[in-house]
């Protein structure tokens, strides 16, 4: 309970933080169901909340491939041929129009849901939409990734911006009369650096930049999500495991309604019920899925490197071998001890002399202060309770964007990304 109190005190201090911003939302006239950030931030909007959107027969899209660094993938490990080159969705119009790129959130694939959700809906406006894979996902690394390093943010918008003149180059046929580009969570901060390296190499000219719930400070936000795990739950001990108790909880729900079907829908009448989960739980759920992701990056980053740190140099990885003794050791070491052990390494054997100060300072949104204060192109939307966000992170948001910053005061992490308020405030503001 003590972590959980800490936890509240975060999220008090967050809301006095933001009273006095102008662009934010009044809690009276939002509308937003769900008041829980833990919650939000896991179940998301409830289906009747949300907009309408094509269905997939309706939509001209399909799977592509790129092979961009065939070197590295010829050293990978048979095992590894599906990562090997780089997948993506495009799905396009009949005619000329306006292309979205749309880049995914920490550890995520080009067609999470997420992503799906954030197609339909630009498609639906008229778009063509291109979907790509966050720079910290296991296809990305292994198949995009220069460095195989990912979270170095210079070095991330290089690769995406590599990865989106390929994708132009693949579909030269495409009739396409701007380009526009968003991103949510991690792949809001990697829009923002892309937009910048865009300005000066001018192969897009991006007309309007949206960020969803980007992170301010990479290190603040991984710091909050890392501290998850560590909620304590009561009742859980060595015997009887936090899985055990969620299985017996859904197990219950389930037999109770008489059918197994888990969609959002589901999710939400599940916090609706006596089962419902603790702010505990929820931690604990929201915590373990990002400790996972952190878990790919960190075992993807040391083989591809040979840095001899989860993987030892000259194992033999084949079809046989058990990745669980590697996952394990993977999982142990969270995403500050990624940074600590293999970023910070590798940037300091370009930037001699340079701390981890000046690596966090670099990777945030403060490093393009001065481009995001004078680009009245770039927007951005967050939310009040947002669980990525630390003391000062609004009032710097407040300070650099003005206007152009939008903060609901609900919402969790991305949990309102497809409330039909916010949707619509999205078109309007990529109509202009």
């Amino acid at each position: 309970m003590r972590s959980l109190h800490r936890l509240a005190a975060f999220f008090g201090a967050l809301s006095l933080s933001c009273v006095a911003l102008a662009a934010e939302i009044d809690p009276a006239t939002y509308g937003y169901p769900i008041s829980n950030p833990f919650e939000a931030t896991i179940t998301s909007t409830p289906p009747a909340q949300q907009p309408a959107l094509p269905a997939d027969d309706d939509i001209d899209q399909s799977d592509y491939t790129l092979d961009l660094m065939p070197e590295r993938g010829d050293k990978m490990p048979d095992t590894f041929w599906a990562v090997k080159q780089l997948r993506y969705r495009l799905a396009r119009q009949a005619g000329p129009a306006p292309l979205m790129f749309i880049i995914a959130g920490t550890g995520a694939s080009y067609n999470e849901s997420k992503m799906e959700f954030l197609k339909k809906l630009f498609y639906g406006a008229g778009y063509h939409v291109v979907q790509i894979s966050s720079p910290t996902s296991f296809n990305f690394i292994v198949a995009a990734s220069t460095n195989a390093t990912p979270g170095i943010s210079a070095d991330d918008a290089k690769d995406l911006y590599r990865v989106m003149g390929a994708i132009s180059d693949q579909h030269h046929d495409l009739q396409v009369t701007r380009y526009d580009i968003t991103g949510y969570s991690l792949g809001a901060l990697n829009a923002a650096f892309v937009s910048k390296l865009d300005e000066g190499r001018k192969r897009f000219n991006f007309s309007r930049v949206l960020l969803l719930n980007p992170p301010v400070n990479l290190y603040t936000s991984v710091s909050n999500l890392d501290s998850l795990v560590h909620v304590r739950l009561p009742g859980v001990t060595s015997q009887y495991t936090f899985l055990d108790e969620l299985l017996d909880k859904m197990t219950r729900y389930f037999s109770a309604e008489g059918r197994i079907n888990v969609d959002a829908a589901t999710v939400f009448n599940f916090q609706n019920s006596k089962e419902r989960l603790s702010n505990e739980q929820m931690a604990m759920i929201i915590g373990a899925s990002f400790r996972s992701s952190s878990a790919d990056i960190i075992f993807t980053s040391d083989l591809i490197n040979q840095r001899n740190l989860i993987t030892p140099v000259g194992s033999e990885i084949g079809y046989g071998t058990s990745m669980v003794p590697f996952f394990r050791k993977a999982l142990a070491c969270d995403f500050i001890c990624y940074l600590n052990q293999q970023m910070l390494p590798y940037w300091q054997s370009r930037n001699p002399g340079g701390d981890l100060e000046q690596l966090v300072h670099e990777t945030g949104l403060v490093a393009l202060e001065d481009y995001l204060k004078s680009s009245p192109k770039i927007a951005v939307f967050h939310n009040a309770d947002d669980i990525i966000l630390g003391p000062g992170d609004l009032g710097f948001l407040r300070s650099t964007f003005g206007n152009r910053l939008t903060v609901y005061p609900l919402g969790g992490h991305c949990g309102n990304i497809n409330y039909r308020v916010n949707t619509d405030a999205m078109l309007e503001f990529f109509r202009g």
